[in-house]
């Protein structure tokens, strides 16, 4: 049954039976969020041992630095070696900071802002005007950033192997057009894995601005839900063959990896921007958290652990999104009225309704006790000029709650769309 080829009486027919359904799932009283894609209690039980001493030992990294004191900027030996491995780099090419990356995201920028890209560059915050490329639907911290920031963002589409490059390609050749935002792996929200082929074009593309940056968020390198982590060129190394070695700021975490609260965050860059970066952050800070990096270390060890805890993550969250996406399927299937993506990895399901109905879904499903991120917020300014996109974050809620949860958001659909149909 296609809603589309549906009569109108037919059509009204649908809508009081669901309309009925939804009377009888708002008398439930149901409280439900999902508004964020946070680890469940289950997962971080993984990383319960971090919270002992038994990783911490005599409190001495490898290199018989006392991590219990003050300094080493870019973190110890043996997280900064770990970190690198995680995000396909080198030691001497990352910062081992904080517990959060989005911070350290926000710090990059804000440097560029006042102090300029490098030495000889013009801070951007004395230029006129200054753009950024987003991919979209996108995630909306990275938005708020440059909003604050005063940032112009200029929305781009995200398809299937990463964003439009004859769109991107179009807008590098202005001045004003700075840098881009993308999360090239399992990306939030739609779990877009970028190509290769893509990879390759913005690290050679050429730019009008000589200092274009490419922030490139890869929270969930290592987040995979089939057999392994996804393969993926390295953008630093794609960069540096292409000539363009100072291109590219790559930020990372173990956020979900061990506990969002309190894990590791890392930049990765060309050796020239580490050392750039690090002529300001000393000014910020005297050192982060050792004793921490020290714990991680010790208790990932290696990129073979690594991949082998979140593998544990995956056992959890594999029936989560198999969930979501076999009540999509059951309720929504073949009705022609909603796409969803079907992702590898990551944290997150993206749908998109009819055009002008994920506002109305949202309230909806909020009003019945089943809170989505609210509509708009995965594009710029929160303004989805289709308003069509909704994510969702199966991965709090234990999987009997999220069952109800998006059952409720498919009769939400339903409704909203049947009423979208009938107003044709």
């Amino acid at each position: 049954m296609n809603y589309r080829q549906l009569s109108k009486e037919e059509l009204k027919e649908v809508l009081a039976q669901e309309k009925k359904r939804y009377q009888e799932l708002v008398e439930k009283n149901l409280s439900y969020d999902m508004t964020r894609g946070k680890p469940g209690s289950n997962q971080l039980d993984l990383s319960n041992d971090l919270l002992g001493e038994k990783y911490i030992g005599n409190a001495k990294a490898a290199s018989g630095t006392e991590c219990r004191n003050y300094g080493v900027l870019d973190g110890i030996p043996e997280i900064k070696k770990l970190m690198a491995d995680m995000m396909g780099t080198k030691p001497e090419n990352v910062i081992v900071g904080g517990n959060s990356s989005l911070n350290m995201m926000f710090d990059t920028l804000m440097r560029f802002m006042v102090f300029g890209t490098s030495a000889d560059s013009t801070p951007w915050g004395k230029l006129d005007k200054v753009k950024f490329i987003c991919p979209v639907p996108g995630y909306d911290r990275h938005f708020l950033i440059c909003e604050k920031l005063g940032i112009e963002m200029i929305p781009v589409e995200l398809q299937e192997d990463g964003p439009d490059m004859e769109k991107v390609l179009e807008l590098v050749k202005d001045p004003a057009v700075k840098g881009m935002w993308s999360i090239p792996k399992y990306s939030n929200p739609s779990g877009v894995v970028y190509s290769d082929e893509k990879i390759c074009q913005l690290a050679s593309m050429e730019c009008a601005a000589p200092d274009f940056t490419i922030m490139w968020d890869d929270a969930y390198t290592v987040h995979y839900l089939g057999d392994a982590p996804a393969k993926q060129k390295n953008l630093i190394e794609a960069c540096a063959e292409a000539g363009n070695p100072n291109r590219a700021y790559v930020f990372g975490s173990t956020s979900k990896i061990t506990f969002p609260g309190s894990g590791i965050a890392v930049l990765a860059s060309s050796v020239e921007n580490i050392k750039y970066s690090l002529s300001y952050i000393t000014a910020q800070t005297i050192g982060n958290d050792k004793l921490n990096q020290l714990r991680h270390a010790n208790f990932l060890k290696d990129y073979d652990g690594i991949v082998a805890h979140m593998e544990k993550h995956a056992e959890i969250l594999r029936p989560k999104f198999n969930a979501v996406l076999e009540v999509l399927e059951e309720e929504l299937g073949g009705l022609g009225i909603l796409e969803w993506t079907k992702p590898q990895g990551g944290y997150f399901v993206s749908i998109n309704t009819l055009d002008g109905c994920a506002t109305k879904v949202v309230a909806m499903a909020n009003a019945c006790g089943v809170k989505f991120t609210p509509a708009g917020a995965t594009f710029p300014y929160r303004k989805d000029p289709r308003d069509r996109n909704i994510r969702i974050a199966p991965t709090l809620p234990p999987l009997e709650e999220l069952y109800e949860a998006i059952r409720v958001l498919c009769v939400c659909i339903k409704i909203c769309s049947a009423e979208k149909l009938l107003e044709a």
